[in-house]
């Protein structure tokens, strides 16, 4: 788990190694073990290393192979990395010169070609270059869970683990893209790839590789994509046999994510996925198992903790328990110090929780287990039981495209922020769009083939969509700011292969992840598995006010948010006038939405 960046050109000059190792030194927290620098021909690559697996200088990056010919920089974390490694040295006898998942990626490339992301199990990007065809490969992970951000301009290429890095590193269009606009306002901050806020800057889409050529010409390949739809030859399964499906599948990911040469804890919210994570890991033999639970003051009323929840799990497990309790006096800065850590401008608060969170929890380990994605991937949400009742109203006898069409409407209704005749008052002139381009995106990827109803297009939209570029990319970033690693179980593409084929009113039932709960009654106290849906509590920031209120004024009135010119002026000051009253279906704030881009943008010194 680490941060790299690079430079590639395409014109015979040489890259930029100054602007490589500004982009890499952006990313210490990322990576605070180690630092590297490499630059030969063509490409420069920079590396900053946070030590799980080889903690010898073995394992160190950039890291060359001489003899293949073959330089790499990668951040993730290869789960089977030691049973490709004995295939490597038994079937085409590579031999190693470190223990590190890292070489078994440079030995896998140079073997099985690239389709050689086929056999990974596990999260990752990175920058294979080839020294002797001037070829460059570049890959991201099944869920995107590792981020891998590019900016071209002319013949040359730039690439990151992180926006900011990429800014660091100059001479990038920092415009603001009107198409990424309109899906943040829509989407609660989610700018699906390759877009990002600024015009300069790309993403590589999940599940995704891309082989450039010496003379820059690029081919992408989409080497993932779940089905969505029933299997004939399971026809018959009874809801015990999906359980059990689900049981084994988790109980894989779940192990698999122990892999490391450090220690492995686990947050543990007292809710179901995470006390599912922490049950699986007990169940396989695991002793002393580090958990981490955090709490806020309470704020008018309001429970800023569920540790009566993470503590019954605790003692059914007999964990080592740390129950961390923040001041609301940590609050402030820690909220400019999130943002700070933001790849990308997030809205959602629970950003500051994890933050905060993981500094603590890095005081103890290096890595930790996550429950995060469940909900998208188990139908936890509420919006879902409405798509299986337009599936069930309409019947088999409706047309794709009537069900699509009504699909969008609920999905819409439920899930956006704001309808696109809003963004006439939100935005100035020169940043609207005549066309509703995020009910298109929703559109278009419901038309996708090989989702069955209304309920699997909205899971597969959200697992592959709004959850790689909301609570995916929150965990990545506000646990890296640390130097943690986290892992996702539930992120596991066996784990979704599995529950993507599971009947949804299985998945709906006991009013969502039915059949996620009936699995977890045989590792955990069903007592945590009946209780009340919860999330991350931060009552100080729930509403704006005091010092939040003005932090949020000041940035929509600073010289460069007046001089970006994004917002109508009218608009902003009707909204500061009432800062807690205009909020999104899902209970979002609208103020906060625009100040948090304001802040972000400010904060990396994005300059209009």
């Amino acid at each position: 788990m680490c941060g790299f960046s690079g430079e590639l050109r395409f014109d015979g000059a040489s890259p930029d190694v100054g602007a490589v190792a500004r982009m890499a030194d952006l990313m210490t927290p990322r990576g605070p073990d180690g630092e590297g620098l490499y630059a030969s021909g063509p490409i420069a690559l920079g590396h900053r290393r946070l030590s799980i697996i080889d903690l010898s200088a073995c394992g160190n990056q950039p890291m060359h192979d001489p003899d293949l010919g073959l330089t790499i920089a990668f951040n993730g974390c290869i789960y089977n990395y030691q049973q490709l490694r004995e295939q490597l040295q038994a079937e085409r006898g590579h031999r190693f010169f470190s223990t590190s998942d890292t070489e078994v990626v440079l030995k896998a490339y140079h073997t099985w070609g690239e389709r050689f992301v086929d056999r990974l199990q596990g999260m990752f990007a990175f920058a294979i270059h080839e020294r002797d065809t001037g070829r460059t490969f570049l890959g991201r992970d099944r869920f995107g869970i590792k981020p891998l951000y590019l900016a071209q301009t002319g013949r040359r290429l730039r690439f990151a683990s992180s926006l900011p890095a990429l800014v660091a590193g100059g001479e990038i269009d920092t415009s603001i893209d009107t198409v990424a606009l309109h899906h943040y306002l829509s989407f609660h901050s989610v700018v699906p790839a390759p877009h990002t806020i600024l015009n300069g800057v790309r993403k590589l889409p999940p599940a995704t590789t891309r082989m450039i050529e010496a003379d820059g010409t690029a081919t992408d390949r989409e080497f993932w994509r779940p089905n969505f739809t029933r299997d004939p030859a399971k026809a018959d399964w009874t809801e015990r046999d999906w359980e059990d499906a689900v049981l084994e599948a988790m109980r894989s990911a779940v192990t698999w994510r122990t892999v490391a040469d450090v220690p492995v804890g686990v947050l543990l919210s007292g809710g179901l996925d995470s006390s599912m994570v922490v049950g699986l890991l007990a169940e396989a033999g695991q002793r002393d198992i580090n958990t981490f639970s955090i709490g806020f003051e309470s704020v008018g009323g309001e429970e800023g903790d569920e540790f009566k929840y993470s503590d019954v799990v605790a003692r059914e497990f007999d964990t080592d328990h740390h129950k961390i309790r923040i001041g609301t006096d940590r609050m402030l800065p820690a909220l400019h110090e999130a943002v700070h850590a933001m790849s990308e401008p997030m809205v959602s608060h629970d950003a500051v929780a994890f933050y905060l969170l993981s500094q603590e929890v890095a005081k103890h380990v290096k890595v930790v287990q996550s429950g995060q994605g469940a909900d998208e991937v188990f139908a936890g949400y509420h919006w879902y039981p409405p798509m299986q009742a337009l599936t069930e109203q309409l019947g088999p006898g409706a047309s794709r495209e009537q069900l699509v069409s009504q699909a969008v409407d609920r999905y819409q209704a439920a899930f956006f922020d704001r309808p696109h005749e809003e963004m006439a008052e939100v935005l100035r002139p020169e940043h609207r769009l005549e066309e509703d381009v995020s009910r298109a995106f929703v559109e278009q990827h419901f038309l996708r083939d090989g989702a069955e109803t209304a309920t699997d297009m909205a899971l597969r939209l959200d697992s592959q969509i709004m959850l790689v570029d909301d609570p995916v990319k929150r965990v990545d970033n506000m646990t890296m700011a640390a130097g943690l690693e986290a892992r996702v179980p539930f992120l596991d593409h066996e784990v979704l292969e599995v529950a993507a084929q599971v009947p949804p009113e299985l998945k709906l039932a006991q009013e969502g992840k039915g059949v996620l709960k009936e699995a977890a009654r045989r590792a955990i106290p069903s007592e945590v598995i009946d209780r009340p849906k919860g999330y991350f509590p931060v009552p100080a920031l729930k509403y704006l006010e005091g010092p939040y209120l003005e932090l949020v004024r000041d940035a929509l009135h600073a010289p460069e948010a007046r001089e970006r010119g994004l917002f109508d002026d009218a608009y902003v000051d009707r909204l500061l006038q009432r800062p807690n009253e205009e909020l999104t279906a899902l209970r979002g704030n609208k103020l906060w939405q625009l100040g948090l881009l304001e802040l972000w943008l400010q904060s990396h010194d994005v300059r209009p």
